[in-house]
């Protein structure tokens, strides 16, 4: 039986309760209208209702979530990994390595092309490159280039876009050199900056080219149909795709959704076939149906922490923070797909090496508690709050986060007697602010981009370009940085738990709250639907309806 959070189930029980009632009613019978669902079966396509968002879809940009939903079936990546560790080759068909580790060469299929019949090369892999190195683009991931020789060196300014260490020879040969060994470089190769960008078109960021359905052309399954912010976007078939014979859906349409109750009313109506990131109370509501799929998302929610704001900057506050919270009640009062964790790492993220999960491997960077957390806030000069100033804290304007922020306000309140004010943002609001250092502390969300803890620990580091809270920390960044060339798996396992340990149990850079399980609905008639190991979302390239 799954745990419904107090609060939240009761609410969302409720209203969910009126809304399926309401929709059986306008469908006659007693039954939800499951007409759509039939017609869409009978041409081929399917409907997924998602999360509401706007932005770019650039890979080299600034991108929106918008931009990995569209990009999981419109664009090849070089090669990924299947669920069971095993490479799944996509763009290239074989790679090799030197003895160091230091030069890997890609080479690209000679029949693939893009979804207005040109080739795809490797000019328009170095493309994406270049153009997220310029500071300017707004790329959140530009630091996942620096293991390549002059990239960071490119980012700051000092060199030019040309002295990159990346060679294409050929059209479908694509040279990598790396300044030093990176163990984890393969599972890089999945990031929208090593992603392709057409370089007819892809010239610029910012340009609009990228979600204009006449010159967003695709690599992947599907290329852009029609594109309307904030509705829906329609992706039809790439016929020029290399493995398109593998491909069976002629259309996949996304429909935007201001909130989780919307998307799930999409599906009872008939409206979508699949949808995801459904409140805790709809496993109870499908619990034993099998439209009901649960997941392990790889993400952590977490407080980002001010360091440039007073008096964020004393680590004893920090921690005061982070010690007076119940993580139990809190998951609690917002749901059952969540769980406590003190980890920054994603506690679903598993160890290649050992298959367990990566944080149960150590100990708990810290403890709970309300006592010493009250002593460390006095010793900062706070004795019971007296005198502390009023901090903001910025969160997107979600269910789950408004309950979130309700509950820490609260805590906060009771344990350490300080005044937390809310301030709710539309998510691309929220992400902007953040990455611009405008909050006091921020609610923040990692989902992992590739299946190593790597993708966690870098975004601490000093020259990380999600680091948006001034973090500078000598000791955790060569903590990190000897976790990358090591080979000995144990040895490096060590040196990651270490940083953890450092940034979340001593220094407090961030705070972790929970993790997640993700609730979907998916027609039982759906199958091929698989999930993405790196993140554990779903993937519908290879979708298909069953006779």
């Amino acid at each position: 039986m799954y745990k419904i959070g107090k609060n939240v189930g009761k609410k969302w029980m409720a209203a969910v309760m009126a809304a399926l009632v309401t929709v059986a009613a306008a469908a006659g019978c007693g039954k939800t209208d499951k007409a759509g669902a039939e017609e869409r079966k009978e041409r081929n396509s399917i409907t997924v209702a998602a999360s509401s968002d706007t932005g770019s879809m650039d890979p080299a940009g600034s991108i929106a979530l918008t931009y990995l939903t569209y990009s999981v079936s419109a664009l090849d990546e070089l090669l990924t990994f299947d669920a069971d560790g095993e490479i799944d080759y996509r763009a290239a068909e074989s790679y090799e390595v030197n003895e160091d580790s230091t030069v890997w060469t890609f080479h690209l299929r000679e029949e693939a092309a893009w979804s207005d019949g040109t080739p795809v090369t490797s000019a328009d892999f170095l493309n994406t490159m270049t153009r997220a190195l310029d500071p300017k683009s707004g790329s959140g991931y530009a630091n996942y280039l620096f293991p390549i020789r002059n990239a960071e060196a490119i980012y700051n300014g000092e060199m030019e876009s040309g002295e990159l260490g990346v060679e294409t020879p050929d059209d479908y040969t694509l040279i990598f050199y790396l300044e030093k060994p990176c163990v984890y470089f393969l599972d890089l190769l999945r990031l929208p900056v090593y992603t392709p960008s057409c370089s007819t078109y892809a010239k610029e960021t910012g340009s609009g080219w990228d979600t204009d359905p006449e010159t967003s052309v695709s690599n992947g399954p599907f290329y852009l149909a029609e594109y309307v912010p904030e509705q829906y976007m329609t992706l039809k078939k790439n016929e020029s795709y290399w493995n398109a014979d593998a491909v069976s859906l002629d259309e996949i349409t996304y429909r935007f959704f201001d909130s989780q109750e919307a998307m799930l009313y999409a599906y009872e109506s008939g409206e979508a076939d699949a949808a995801t990131g459904l409140p805790s109370t709809v496993m109870s509501l499908y619990e034993g149906k099998e439209d009901l799929e649960i997941t392990e998302t790889i993400a952590t929610r977490y407080i980002y922490p001010n360091l440039n704001v007073e008096p964020l900057q004393d680590v004893r506050v920090r921690k005061a923070i982070s010690l007076a919270l119940n993580r139990e009640d809190l998951c609690q009062a917002v749901g059952g797909d969540t769980e406590p964790t003190v980890n920054f790492i994603a506690a679903y993220m598993k160890d290649k090496t050992t298959g367990n999960y990566f944080i149960q491997e150590a100990e708990s960077p810290f403890q709970e508690n309300v006592k010493e957390a009250q002593k460390l806030l006095a010793e900062a000069g706070y004795p019971n709050g007296e005198g502390f100033p009023v901090l903001t804290y910025n969160y997107p304007t979600l269910e789950m986060d408004s309950d979130t922020a309700q509950v820490l306000q609260e805590q906060l309140k009771k344990n350490l007697n300080i005044e937390i004010k809310l301030n709710a943002q539309e998510l691309q609001v929220n992400y902007s602010e953040r990455r611009a250092g405008n909050f006091d502390l921020c609610r923040m969300n990692w989902t992992a981009d590739f299946a190593d803890p790597y993708t966690y620990l870098s975004m601490l580091l000093s020259n990380s370009t999600y680091n948006c809270s001034g973090i500078q920390d000598a000791q955790y960044d060569a903590l990190v940085a000897a976790s990358d060339t090591e080979t000995d798996p144990a040895k490096r396992a060590e040196l990651m738990h270490q940083a953890e340990r450092l940034a979340v149990g001593e220094q407090f850079y961030v705070i972790p709250l929970y993790s997640m399980k993700s609730c979907n609905l998916i027609r039982p008639k759906l199958e091929g639907i698989t999930q993405i190991a790196a993140t554990g979302a779903l993937e519908y390239r290879y979708a298909k309806w069953a006779d």
